[in-house]
């Protein structure tokens, strides 16, 4: 049975999100402030978060980035607030996903149940020899999920893995935004078009040495991303 982590501090949202999560299956835990729900995220063995934005103590954003730190699990934020920059943030300090209040229950569940399934098809994928892609500086182990540039180990989160290796594998192919949203998150993009363009910034961040003039992954304006090689 899958553990969840819930930190809201609204007992009725928080009920809310309890019974709908259990009724499907789960194990659900709810901790009302930011101090104790970073304690238990990162002191207990979950398989996903549900972190709501405004807590008392610590807030969700700094949950998010704290527990990220450590954990590779799928996180997702909840917020009252609809401006992108908030879902910017969110995403920013390595959320999965980001949902604005009032929300349908069952869509919660959904996505729950989507970012659990990509994540644990690939942790139990097992291989025997390591799959690598090489281009250019850029070394990308698909069994261990590391990634190299010029040599050095740089850190990814489970998407930014995940979209970088799809436009790898996929080489001066345009994808739209739409695409690689439903390609790498499994869901309609509809509303969540900053998700793709944040995730595309923090890899430029690691693996161009000019973001400003990207090298590999390239904006076709109008139209979405290419890898070049």
């Amino acid at each position: 049975m899958n553990k969840i982590l819930i930190v809201e501090d609204e007992d009725a949202i928080a009920d809310i999100e309890k019974d709908y999560l259990e009724l499907s299956g789960f194990q659900v835990t709810i901790c009302k402030d930011g101090t104790s729900g970073l304690a238990e995220a990162l002191n207990e063995n979950y398989d996903l978060c549900i972190f709501d934005v405004m807590l008392p103590g610590i807030d969700g954003f700094e949950i998010c980035k704290r527990v990220r730190e450590e954990k590779d699990i799928p996180i997702i934020m909840l917020s009252a607030k609809k401006e992108d920059i908030d879902k910017i943030r969110g995403l920013g300090v390595g959320a999965d996903d980001y949902m604005t209040k009032p929300f349908s229950p069952s869509e919660l569940v959904a996505r729950v149940k989507a970012h659990l399934s990509r994540y644990e098809r690939l942790v139990n994928t097992i291989a025997i020899d390591n799959e690598i892609i090489e281009i250019r500086g850029i070394k990308i182990d698909k069994t261990a999920r590391r990634v190299f540039v010029n040599g050095e180990e740089k850190l990814f989160t489970t998407k930014e893995f995940d979209l970088l290796t799809f436009l790898a594998e996929h080489p001066n192919h345009v994808y739209t935004k739409e695409e690689l949203f439903k390609e790498i998150w499994d869901m309609d993009s509809i509303g969540d078009i900053a998700t793709v363009t944040v995730h595309i910034k923090k890899i430029r961040e690691k693996i161009e040495m000019d973001t400003g003039r990207p090298q590999y992954i390239e904006t076709i304006w109008g139209v979405g991303y290419r890898f070049k090689v």
